[in-house]
């Protein structure tokens, strides 16, 4: 069990990574791909590596997108292998960025290596699109590289996104769209008092138990074919001064909301604000737009990622728009067809992280039969 996938995506884990450093895997990558005729260009935005490589000059331009950097491996000690030294056990392969996404990233190229040894001039261009951002702030990644191809009037057609959207067989799953992201820093104001004499104060968090029970009651939509209901949670609330009897003075919540194209984020802004004027409330809030809701519809990507699912894995993969956000939600944007097919997400971010072996000889296989199907038929 040592395939050229397997091998590349051991060399990729053993690069500690962590967002936003790339040590040293972009540089692997571009030495790669060079080889086969690609013309590598660094974009460092900040403290942001990001590796644009691009072979061809024809359209259409399909993109393989993707990112280096991993999370922090929390608790080494509770790792059963060390988290950088890439180890197969019992056909899983374990090390931090083995599902996310450095394994993603080692098919993407083994594919386009086997692609290019039997069809040396397709009829269009493979680019990759690698930042070392996707884990963190997400500012000087992908939508910088983005910005400064659409700039200079490059456009991207179509985009296979690795992360690890499969859920229990790697190509089960394929994300077709993503629900857009809406952040709010609440701040609620009452009076710091004494627990004893409550009527000399404001609770805060009293005040606004009312409100927060209707925000979670709240039907937002219905979602529609391609969405499901818009959601709403409260992540995180901090208050009060540490002491047992004091009463708090403010209290700060985070929500967040998952919404489809049934709402815009305008709409949930102010039916939000209307609610906690209606409960009488001194508030100030602060909405920070993650991403817009976007949608791959019938066409030739969906077609071409449903055709080589079932090529290698034998099944129809299912077309959900479900889960968090990813880097498409810089590029869809653009007007590209978007997808995200990579492995299983059941380890990602976990202690332990880890992927079966040989699923990462399947993912590639796939992304060939993909550019096979896009670029390599007249």
């Amino acid at each position: 069990m040592d395939s050229p996938t397997l091998r590349l995506a051991k060399e990729l884990i053993r690069r500690a990574s962590i967002t936003p450093i790339d040590a040293g895997c972009q540089d692997l990558i571009g030495e790669r791909l060079q080889a086969l005729g690609f013309r590598n260009e660094i974009m460092q935005f900040g403290d942001v590596t990001n590796l644009w490589t691009r072979r061809g000059e024809k359209a259409p331009l399909f993109v393989f997108a993707g990112h280096t950097d991993v999370v922090p491996t929390g608790p080494v000690s509770e790792w059963r292998f060390p988290p950088f030294e890439p180890t197969v056990h019992e056909g899983m392969l374990y090390g931090r960025g083995a599902a996310d996404m450095k394994g993603s990233v080692a098919a993407f190229i083994t594919a386009c290596e086997r692609f290019l040894a039997h069809c040396p001039e397709p009829n269009g261009s493979i680019a990759l699109l690698i930042t070392s951002d996707e884990e963190g702030p997400a500012v000087d990644g992908t939508v910088k590289v983005v910005e400064a191809l659409s700039a200079r009037g490059e456009t991207i057609d179509l985009c296979v996104v690795g992360e690890p959207s499969s859920s229990t067989r790697v190509g089960d799953i394929v994300k077709v769209g993503r629900r857009g992201s809406l952040n709010g820093r609440l701040r609620v104001m009452g009076e710091q008092g004494h627990v004893a004499y409550p009527h000399l104060a404001l609770n805060p968090l009293h005040a606004f138990a009312p409100a927060l029970l209707e925000l979670t009651q709240q039907q937002w939509d219905a979602g529609n074919d391609d969405f499901p209901p818009t959601t709403f949670q409260i992540s995180n609330i901090k208050g009060g001064t540490g002491a047992t009897n004091v009463i708090p003075g403010e209290i700060e919540l985070l929500l967040n909301f998952r919404f489809s194209t049934e709402v815009t984020a305008d709409e949930l802004k102010a039916e939000v604000e209307a609610l906690l004027q209606r409960h009488d409330l001194r508030f100030e809030i602060e909405w920070t737009l993650s991403a817009q809701p976007f949608l791959t519809g019938e066409g030739r990507l969906r077609n071409a990622t449903a055709i080589a699912v079932e090529a290698v894995c034998g099944r129809a993969p299912e077309m959900t728009t479900t889960g968090g956000t990813s880097d498409g939600r810089f590029i869809a944007p653009t007007g590209a067809e978007v997808v995200e097919l990579g492995p299983v997400n059941a380890t990602i971010h976990k202690v332990n992280e880890h992927v079966a072996a040989e699923d990462l000889d399947m993912l590639s296989a796939m992304y060939e039969k993909l550019l096979e199907e896009l670029l390599g038929k007249a």
